[in-house]
C-alpha cells in the first residue's frame, strides 16, 4: 500500500501562486478546496497518495517541522523567525516576493541610531530582537498578529517590523519604510526525517525543483 504524503499549504496570496505549480505536478485539490463556504481543512487531491492541509502561513513550518506534514510551503521570513533545525528548504519557489522591513511614522524625525531603547510592534519578535541587538539597541517587543500599522497611530509602539509588498498600506497610514531587514520569497520545505524515509518526498522535491529551474518544462 502506498504511504500517503501530507502537504501543508499556507492560506492567502502564496496559496494562489502555488496552486498552478502543484497542478503541473498533477496535484490538484478536491472541489471543496475552492469552496469558500467549506469548513474543511484537510483535502484529498487528484493523487491518491497526496493530501493537502490548509493552515496559517506561520503554522505551515510548524506542521512540517514536527512531522504532521512531510512537505510544505513557507516564506523564508517564517524560517528565519523559528529556525527549526528539523526543516530542509531545498527550493526557492520564486513566489510570494516581498520584504521584511522596519517602518515608522513619516513625521517621526528621530534618528534610530541615536537610541539605546526602542518599542517595536511585530509578529516577528525573534527577528526583530536580533536585528536591533545588532544595531546596539534594546528592543521592547509588542507582539501583534495583524493590523500592525495601528500601533504607531495609537501610541502602542513607535515603530513596526512587518512584511511590505508595494508600501501602499504604509503610505495610507502615514508610515514610511526606513530599513529592509530581509528580502522574502516562498520556499519548499521538507521534514528532514521524511526526506530520508518517505518514498514520495524526493521525487516531488526533484519535480518541483525542475519546474522552478526550467519553467517551460512539462511535468511527467
Amino acid at each position: 500500500m502506498t504511504k500517503s504524503l501530507t502537504l501543508a499549504l499556507p492560506k492567502g496570496r502564496i496559496l494562489k501562486e502555488a496552486l498552478p505549480l502543484l497542478a503541473r505536478l498533477g496535484i490538484v485539490p478536491e472541489p471543496d478546496f475552492s469552496d469558500e463556504n467549506s469548513r474543511k481543512l484537510m483535502f484529498a487531491t487528484s493523487r491518491d497518495d497526496v493530501r493537502i492541509i490548509r493552515v496559517r502561513s506561520f503554522d505551515a513550518a510548524t506542521f512540517v517541522a514536527f512531522g504532521a506534514a512531510e512537505i510544505g510551503i513557507a516564506g523564508n521570513d517564517v524560517l528565519m523567525e523559528f529556525g527549526f533545525t528539523e526543516l530542509y528548504a531545498p527550493v526557492d519557489l520564486g513566489i510570494g516576493h516581498c520584504r521584511l522591513s522596519v517602518a515608522q511614522p513619516a513625521a517621526l524625525q528621530e534618528d534610530i541610531r541615536t537610541l539605546s531603547h526602542v518599542r517595536v510592534a511585530t509578529k516577528y519578535p525573534g527577528i526583530t530582537r536580533r536585528h536591533f541587538a545588532g544595531l546596539g539597541i534594546q528592543a521592547e517587543i509588542i507582539k501583534l498578529n495583524g493590523a500592525m500599522e495601528l500601533a504607531p497611530l495609537c501610541g502602542l509602539a513607535s515603530r513596526i517590523v512587518d512584511l511590505v509588498s508595494t508600501g501602499k498600506t504604509l503610505a495610507e497610514n502615514g508610515l514610511v519604510e526606513t530599513e529592509v531587514i530581509a528580502q522574502v520569497s516562498s520556499r519548499l520545505i521538507v521534514n528532514r526525517a521524511a526526506f530520508k524515509t518517505h518514498p514520495a518526498v524526493v521525487p516531488i522535491v526533484d519535480a518541483i525543483r525542475s519546474l522552478v529551474e526550467k519553467p517551460n518544462a512539462i511535468a511527467a
